[in-house]
């Protein structure tokens, strides 16, 4: 993945408005051009599915994004702007309360109409004007635009990966287990030895340097943070060693587990069929198998271990006589990496499940695999301030109940990720491409 310095927004603040303007609709339609390409594998009936309430249809995400652009950018800047249709503001908008109602979260998949030609006709009509309104800028709007429309592109590169992992977890629902690619999984080699590097006690600049690019609100401000000495594993956690953690009875040993991933673990052990193993892996005639972008395979035990909830990667932690690290660990064991190579899925690159750059299966696979599970709460960093309006709904507040991510996966889009980058889920979500790595205390 590219580094923010390489973003096209780079030259924001330009007094060349013609140049900015021509630069600004090629990024944007570079984005928008990257979504329908992720959906080209898809058939229609593919578009609508929902599976839980934590996913939504890739026909709802074309549109959702669409309306991002349409209310933040198209709405209050182009004054000769005509709405595509009256009630999308209803249906694709997601969680912004300051900017009217919400259709129901969990009815997203009831939604055939509008069809998907209609979502496609809806984005070409957001694409024309948003388009137009870029190629002549009001002067006095053009800071305000750029920076919106910055906001809108990397939110709708979040919904790319969102898009890929949702239809996942909803393939996974039928018993075809379709392919989203036909292109086979790697042939893979053993992982490294696990190895460990040590990081003494510092005081460590930690967030976003605004001046390397665009960032979410919530990777700032920069601060100063004492950090505890500490040691990092040298790569993820594979899947023979989480089989290793399965034969040893992990799953059965209440001691590893947090209270909350001991009750979920045991409120659902009568409807079990299989035995208790980490999302999309099945038990066949003795063989673990693992369902993947690319179908249904066997399972590789030298590969990342994928879809672990951070139950499931604190227990395994505890069992190692390990521990997760703290997302300031994982920022300072980060700052000497180059930010990982893009695996994004296109017609050259057709990998969508986690894999190693280069040499050994694993090695120095810092970033650009699996999201790894922190101990952090998502919380504000010192000073964090929410936006005014609507648009400062974006984060501020989510930051509750919830654990920091770090690292990209191979469903993160090009130019998206950067090592200040907090991602956030609530601790049994299993359905994002995360994984494990193991830290301790000096």
């Amino acid at each position: 993945m590219s580094t923010t310095s390489s973003s096209p927004f780079k030259f924001h603040g330009t007094n060349d408005r013609d140049v900015a303007g021509s630069q600004l609709v090629a990024a944007y339609l570079a984005v928008r051009q990257h979504s329908e390409q992720l959906c080209s594998p898809l058939l229609t009936e593919d578009y609508g599915l929902q599976a839980m309430p934590s996913t939504s249809p890739a026909k709802w995400h074309l549109a959702h994004t669409t309306w991002f652009f349409e209310t933040f950018l198209l709405k209050p800047y182009a004054p000769d702007y005509q709405v595509f249709h009256r009630d999308f503001e209803y249906l694709f908008n997601s969680y912004y309360n300051g900017i009217g109602r919400l259709f129901p979260r969990h009815q997203r998949g009831l939604l055939s109409r509008p069809t998907v030609t209609e979502v496609y006709e809806y984005r070409r009509h957001v694409d024309a004007a948003l388009s137009k309104l870029l190629d002549a800028m009001p002067p006095s709007d053009s800071e305000d635009i750029t920076a919106r429309l910055e906001l809108g592109c990397h939110h709708e590169q979040q919904h790319q990966e969102l898009l890929l992992t949702d239809l996942k977890y909803c393939w996974f629902q039928n018993p075809l287990y379709p392919a989203y690619r036909e292109a086979p999984l790697p042939v893979s080699e053993s992982p490294q030895a696990l190895t460990w590097q040590n990081f003494d006690a510092q005081l460590q600049a930690i967030g976003h340097n605004i001046r390397d690019g665009f960032c979410f609100d919530n990777e700032i401000p920069r601060h100063q943070q004492y950090v505890e000495g500490f040691r990092i594993a040298n790569r993820l956690v594979s899947n023979g060693e989480f089989l290793e953690f399965m034969a040893d009875g992990g799953y059965e040993q209440p001691d590893l587990w947090l209270a909350d991933g001991w009750a979920a673990l045991s409120s659902n052990e009568t409807a079990r069929s299989q035995p208790l193993s980490p999302l999309y892996w099945q038990q066949r005639d003795g063989r673990w198998m693992e369902y993947t972008l690319h179908g249904m395979a066997e399972l590789d035990p030298n590969l990342p271990a994928c879809h672990l909830s951070a139950y499931e990667a604190d227990a395994f932690a505890r069992w190692k006589g390990c521990r997760l690290p703290t997302e300031f660990e994982w920022e300072v064991s980060s700052a000497n990496h180059p930010v990982g190579p893009a695996r994004q899925t296109t017609a050259t690159q057709r990998l969508v499940h986690p894999h190693s750059a280069g040499g050994s299966t694993l090695k120095n696979d810092l970033t650009g695999s699996l999201w790894q599970w922190t101990s952090s709460a998502y919380s504000p960093y010192p000073g964090y301030k929410t936006a005014a309006g609507a648009l400062g709904e974006y984060n501020g507040k989510f930051m509750a109940n919830q654990l920091v991510l770090r690292g990209g996966s191979v469903a993160t889009s090009p130019g998206h990720y950067r090592h200040s980058y907090r991602n956030f889920f609530y601790p049994p979500d299993q359905w994002q491409f995360t994984g494990v790595r193991l830290a301790q205390s000096l």
